[in-house]
């Protein structure tokens, strides 16, 4: 069975930065996609808060992920993604329904923002554009 990922930040291929470069390079893209929920601009990088409930789209790219596990700890600690202490974790890894245009969806991983938004502006049309500088 094969696991994907959801990118909406800055694990999107076209503004990822140098410190996570070779391990995206290896994940296998797939297509466009959104979820559902809300996004933050968080300064430097945004943050999504699912919400399956919602009309509001999140739109990003989807990723096959390689077998290797060691990838995807690695993209959790880029992520700040502790396993083991998930509550202390800036985001948190979880699995989600990503759509397709098809109208198709699939099952895959997204990283959603785990501390408060208030204050943090809505990223009204769902779409992260800041370019890795």
């Amino acid at each position: 069975m094969k696991d994907y990922l959801f990118a909406y930040g800055t694990l999107a291929e076209d503004r990822v930065p140098l410190e996570i470069a070779s391990a995206v390079k290896r994940l296998k893209y797939v297509g466009d996609g959104f979820i559902f929920g809300r996004l933050y601009d968080l300064g430097d990088y945004p943050g999504a808060v699912l919400d399956a409930g919602a009309r509001r789209k999140i739109f990003g790219k989807i990723y096959e992920l390689p077998s290797d596990s060691k990838l995807l700890n690695r993209l959790d600690t880029y992520e700040e993604f502790d396993p083991e202490r998930p509550s202390k974790s800036l985001f948190v890894r979880k699995q989600t329904s990503i759509n397709r245009p098809n109208k198709k969806t699939v099952k895959g991983w997204v990283y959603e923002y785990n501390k408060g938004v208030r204050r943090r502006p809505l990223i009204e049309n769902g779409r992260y554009s800041k370019k890795a500088g």
